[in-house]
């Protein structure tokens, strides 16, 4: 979830193979350079089957849904193209230190807010100083992780100092980050969408995920081709162009997002009702026959940046600490039925996850055994364990942790012969998804694991209760979009991120990610990727999420919609660019 870093659902939200180029279009003619020179006017609808969580804020959303509308309203000091090299956005050029303790970010002259505010090198700091401030993460902050390398950050969070000196302006038009150490990560760090200082400068940072400036349309305030401009809460949003975007006047007039049912999409599609279905769930593998024979359609496919997993809540917050805001791995509250690593490699023998991926994606899909993306040199796809479907092995990791059938109802006791029972949550929204959670259960069943199949949840009462109070979640189904800039995992399964929602507290797994991330050493590559593929064996072995396939991205588009370059992770890209036949 995707300044994209982490895009939950949703995300993001990476594959690289021959992914990155690998696109294809059921039906070439639609293809823009058939289309001659492209057409101001018109307008797009696009279809998403969860409607936002209603937190239009680059520093505070949580769902890729809202990432829908923040990729048209928001900008970056930089981007990405599709082989993930940085390019400039909102700055012109960086000057990165030798020794990678700092960088100075060249602002380009002349861009504006959508309200014609002039955006400064101030919005920078403020962004990253509200990031920074000790009311973030008890105000639901989840983007903790591009701020922690900043030179002062843990004075400045923690409230021992209200001097920031991780991002200083030199003017209205440069811009330095500093770093308590030479940082790996300084590009990847200073990525993030920015948000304006005028607008947010005088309301308490506890208050601004709740703000009307983050919430409501016309209020929404970015630097992006198109501005937030009207809505109807859960069924429809609408972006209209910004006509003095920065790097040009969006050929569009309006892009609307209508949110439907999955299963009425691709009628809509095929009637000309929606233009496009694309980020973050596409459209279903099982109607892709149906999708290729539409005239009027083409299908973009390519393997998908992000997977979908089952977490495994090996501890839980204190109630005190969800209360409070804070996360204290110190003061996890161990999951007694899933401590047992044994147990949890178990459920990675059990479930067949090719049998998932040729039933449910119906072969468009692969099985994945790290959770760092493919497209990074750092994924290991050799040395992590592979956990081929085998029940035998299941059971016997079992038995041997302790756990058997001990009254002959077919489902096992815990060692101290209690019932024991692993309950599974997940939210609706994503077809694939849902129809998973049934087959998983009939998995773990017949290797005696009884699981109580909770119903499924909206989405945004799903989201919630993992970040403040699953409590009493054991297995949980989600959707990871990662970060397309940096192959670094802490963000998701580090001990202190807030999206690590099972918890997981390894010191092992620490000491290497830190070591990922040290330079001198980390500054080489080659030593880096294999601390990386250390992580990734220590990750599998452990099993805090088992990862259950990752999908192929299969986004569709009207043949009239033209000018579209998908990048790894997102068909959202350039649609300032976007343009459509009149005729």
């Amino acid at each position: 979830m995707k300044g994209k870093k982490l895009w939950p659902l949703l995300l993001i939200f990476v594959l690289i193979l021959a992914a990155c180029n690998s696109n294809s279009s059921s039906n070439e003619e639609g293809g823009s350079e058939a289309a001659g020179e492209p057409q101001k006017g018109g307008e797009l609808v696009g279809a998403m089957d969860t409607p936002p969580e209603g937190v239009f804020n680059p520093i505070f959303y949580s769902s890729s849904y809202e990432n829908n509308i923040l990729q048209f309203t928001h900008d970056g000091l930089i981007t990405q193209n599709d082989k993930l090299e940085f390019l400039p956005s909102l700055a012109k050029d960086w000057d990165l230190s030798e020794d990678q303790t700092s960088v100075t970010f060249t602002l380009n002259e002349g861009v504006k807010w959508q309200d014609g505010e002039p955006f400064t090198a101030n919005d920078v700091v403020f962004t990253y100083k509200t990031i920074s401030d000790p009311d973030y993460v008890a105000a639901g902050g989840i983007r903790t992780d591009y701020v922690v390398r900043l030179k002062g950050y843990q004075d400045y969070s923690t409230g021992k100092t209200d001097k920031f000196e991780g991002v200083v302006a030199d003017g209205d038009n440069k811009v330095t980050f500093y770093f308590e150490e030479s940082n790996i990560q300084a590009l990847s760090d200073a990525s993030l969408q920015i948000i304006p200082e005028h607008i947010f400068k005088d309301i308490p940072v506890k208050d601004i995920p709740k703000a009307p400036e983050t919430r409501e349309a016309g209020k929404v305030i970015g630097t992006g081709p198109f501005k937030f401009a009207q809505e109807v809460q859960g069924e429809q949003y609408v972006l209209e162009k910004n006509p003095d975007y920065f790097d040009g006047e969006p050929y569009l007039d309006k892009v609307t997002w209508r949110v439907m049912e999955q299963s009425v999409i691709l009628g809509e599609l095929e009637s000309g009702s929606v233009d496009f279905v694309a980020d973050p769930n596409g459209f279903p593998p099982a109607d892709y026959d149906t999708v290729k024979d539409m005239e009027n359609i083409s299908i973009i496919e390519q393997p998908q940046f992000g997977y979908q997993i089952m977490g495994m809540s090996i501890n839980h917050r204190s109630k005190e600490d969800a209360q409070a805001g804070v996360i204290k791995p110190e003061q996890f509250v161990p999951n007694k039925k899933l401590q047992s690593k044994e147990v949890r490699q178990a459920i990675a023998y059990a479930v067949d996850r090719q049998k998932l991926i040729d039933g449910l994606l119906y072969g468009h899909g692969d099985v994945v055994n790290s959770p760092i993306p493919r497209n990074f040199s750092a994924y290991d796809e050799e040395k992590p364990n592979q956990y081929k479907f085998d029940p035998d092995k299941a059971k016997e990791l079992l038995d041997g942790a302790g756990y058997k059938d001990t009254n002959g109802d077919g489902f096992r006791e815990d060692p101290e012969g209690k019932e024991w029972v692993l309950n599974l949550n997940y939210p609706k929204g994503n077809q694939t998804r849902e129809k998973s959670a049934p087959i998983i259960k009939q998995f773990l069943e017949d290797v005696g694991i009884k699981i109580d199949l909770r119903q499924p949840m909206e989405a945004a009462s799903y989201f919630e209760s993992l970040e403040k109070n699953n409590f009493d979640w054991d297995l949980y189904l989600i959707g990871w979009s990662l970060s397309s800039t940096d192959p670094d995992p802490s963000g998701i399964y580090g001990a202190p991120a807030a999206y690590n929602y099972g918890r997981w507290n390894n010191q092992e797994a620490e000491d290497l990610i830190k070591k990922a991330n040290t330079p001198p050493d980390a500054l080489d590559k080659d030593f880096r990727d294999g601390v990386f593929s250390d992580w990734q064996v220590k990750f599998q072995d452990e099993m805090p999420a088992f990862i259950l396939y990752a999908p192929n991205d299969l986004w569709a588009h009207n043949n009239r919609l033209h000018g579209i370059e998908p990048l790894p992770y997102s068909m959202l890209n350039k649609t300032h660019k976007w343009w459509v036949s009149q005729n």
